[in-house]
């Protein structure tokens, strides 16, 4: 028996990674707000099913929350195939209902069993390494941590055997189609699948931390990197050490350890939010810049290359005519000269500006574009 700690960071750990696994494909469908549904309704589907057995360890809980899961989207896409309401207003009238009823229920019949909203929504993680897994006497693990490694082992089973499709029909649904890849069937299974996570992560994580783990790590993950592959190990890596350094700042500071988590997967995003090496704000900032500049010195090529042998070329070629011709403030056009002349673009002989020989051709290239 491992100590509680390390056991609360695997069980985080293996849900991290089980529920980053099927996130990344509902990231790149643009379906994140199907994920926050999904881990919702399911609520209702454990309720029916703890109002059939009376037993909270049933498996039909398990399965009537999958199961809930599956209606949960065949009812968003009924409503979507209308054309009266696009599929986030579809997915704003399902999910609330559903959500709502099973929560009356609970209200209503199940006031004094250990089935509450509170427990759902932000789980019981410090709690999980109390809950045995025995068989025949012998103590195996946390039940949650076991549950997670079935499930992240089911999730990489799916998408192992079904990668190509997956990839094919979140790319371009009309080729998987044409291919005879049924995309209906891979959505709705890539939907099992993620309503499995989202039931399987419930009682130790709760719903939202399921959905900070299934979407936080592989929008961070997308803005990394193009290949599908290597954004699916980067979803792993980053909900894993969301899981554990949520964990540990839930432990410095004494806080709630599913919070600090969630909290970390969103410290996480920012982070490659701003700094990602192509896709991040500052890279784009820089980017902008960098364009700006190349531009205005086009610009100034162009226009020396306009004039070059005219008989207006000498008035055209002084950098107070930049200010005037071009409209540039003087601490702009005194920056773009020296850009351009550290560029090997032009040259100054005084306060005339000329073009060099691969100024011409940079200037020609521009004009031909």
């Amino acid at each position: 028996m491992l100590a509680p700690q390390l056991e609360i960071q695997l069980i985080a750990s293996v849900i991290a990674a089980a529920c980053a696994l099927p996130g990344v494909f509902l990231v790149l469908r643009r379906m994140a707000m199907m994920s926050d549904a999904i881990s919702h309704t399911v609520l209702l589907g454990i309720v029916i099913g703890f109002f059939l057995t009376r037993d909270l360890g049933s498996p039909l809980l398990f399965i009537g929350a999958a199961l809930t899961g599956v209606l949960t989207v065949s009812l968003v896409e009924l409503i979507n195939r209308t054309r009266l309401v696009k599929e986030d207003a579809a997915i704003g009238l399902v999910f609330p209902v559903l959500f709502s009823i099973a929560v009356i229920l609970i209200s209503r019949y199940a006031g004094n069993v250990h089935l509450d909203v509170d427990a759902v929504l932000v789980g019981e993680l410090a709690f999980a390494p109390f809950d045995r897994f025995v068989v025949f006497g012998y103590d195996i693990a946390p039940r949650a941590l076991v549950i997670g490694v079935i499930i992240l082992l089911l999730n990489l089973m799916f998408i192992t055997l079904f990668y190509k499709e997956l990839k094919l029909a979140t790319f371009d649904v009309g080729l998987a189609a044409s291919l005879g890849f049924a995309p209906a069937a891979i959505h709705y299974g890539l939907m099992f699948v993620v309503s499995v996570t989202a039931v399987g992560a419930f009682d130790a994580v709760g719903s939202i931390l399921v959905v900070a783990l299934m979407i936080a790590p592989p929008a961070a993950a997308y803005l990394l990197t193009n290949r599908l592959s290597h954004m699916i190990a980067l979803s792993v890596g980053i909900g894993v050490i969301s899981a554990v350094g949520g964990y540990w700042i839930a432990h410095w500071i004494d806080a709630s350890i599913a919070g600090s988590m969630a909290t970390m997967t969103g410290i996480c995003f920012g982070v490659v939010f701003l700094f990602a090496p192509e896709r991040g704000l500052v890279a784009l900032a820089r980017r902008h810049n960098r364009q700006r500049w190349d531009f205005a010195q086009q610009m100034l090529a162009t226009h020396l290359l306009h004039h070059e042998g005219t008989p207006v070329a000498d008035a055209e070629s002084r950098i107070e005519h930049l200010t005037r011709h071009m409209r540039w403030a003087p601490a702009f056009a005194a920056q773009v000269v020296r850009r351009a002349i550290s560029r090997g673009l032009i040259y100054q002989q005084g306060d005339m500006l000329a073009l060099t020989e691969y100024g011409r051709r940079f200037a020609s290239e521009a004009i031909l574009r």
